[in-house]
């Protein structure tokens, strides 16, 4: 898995610059991916950058007396650039990984990977083995938080959000694998056609209003890609439920014994 050439909004940072920040990550990392708007295409010029991953809690953090630091956050700024790390211990995550969630999926497989690992290529293979019909409920309910901050907020990020999600939800019922970067998705799912002017107005600033839409056409839109959704879930060929939890559970196991 090699590391994206990716440059990032607003100082021009590559992707595998960001490394050296890793150095002051609390414990050994599986890996820290790039997620947020600079994942799904849409970044702006002042977007922050959304660092994400997994490590590895030693196994005496888990059988004594103290709860486990399972999730650890951190922020920083770095060039006028504000950045924030949350990483998840490697139990954690795959039982979120064993759930309908999209959103941790999404994290494993971003491509704009900043810090692998052995582990990080085990956990990726694993995915397909985790992929349900079920993730459906994931992105329609992602879809329709975003949907309702943009009617209070009037915001261009959360009615992107909106649209990415339901695409991306269409795309892994239908193909049974997981495209979050909304560019690509525009050219494979049937798109209004005036998103890719969307993409281009939010580019300019995180918070830009949605101007000069038609707010009613928009609703439109939305609704039918609700049913679209719909129904590459009815039809999809992914199963009902996910058949590695073996497989990552002594994935789980190793890893923790590992010396």
């Amino acid at each position: 898995m090699s590391t994206s050439p990716l440059t990032l909004a607003r100082a021009g940072l590559p992707v595998a610059d960001l490394r050296p920040d890793l150095a002051h990550a609390p414990g050994p990392l599986v890996f820290a991916t790039v997620s947020g708007a600079h994942l799904y295409g849409f970044p702006s010029r002042d977007s922050d950058v959304d660092l994400r991953g997994v490590h590895v809690l030693p196994a005496e953090d888990l059988v004594g007396l103290h709860e486990p630091e399972e999730t650890r956050t951190r922020m920083w700024e770095r060039d006028g650039i504000e950045m924030d790390l949350v990483t998840h211990d490697l139990r954690k995550f795959v039982r979120l990984m064993l759930r309908p969630n999209g959103y941790v999926l999404e994290q494993l497989l971003s491509p704009l990977v900043v810090h692998t690992s052995g582990l990080h290529t085990e956990l990726t293979a694993l995915v397909p083995g985790v992929l349900t019909r079920n993730h459906a409920h994931h992105y329609r309910g992602f879809a329709g938080t975003q949907w309702r901050l943009y009617a209070k907020t009037g915001e261009l990020k959360p009615l992107l959000y909106t649209f990415r999600a339901l695409l991306t939800g269409i795309h892994l019922m239908r193909g049974g694998s997981i495209q979050a970067h909304l560019p690509t998705l525009l050219g494979e799912v049937d798109a209004p056609a005036y998103l890719p002017g969307l993409i281009a107005a939010k580019a300019e600033a995180e918070h830009a209003a949605a101007t000069d839409l038609d707010g009613g056409a928009v609703a439109r839109d939305i609704e039918e890609l609700h049913r679209v959704l719909d129904d590459a879930q009815e039809g999809s060929r992914l199963p009902e439920a996910a058949t590695a939890l073996e497989d990552l559970h002594d994935l789980v196991v190793r890893a923790r014994l590992a010396p």
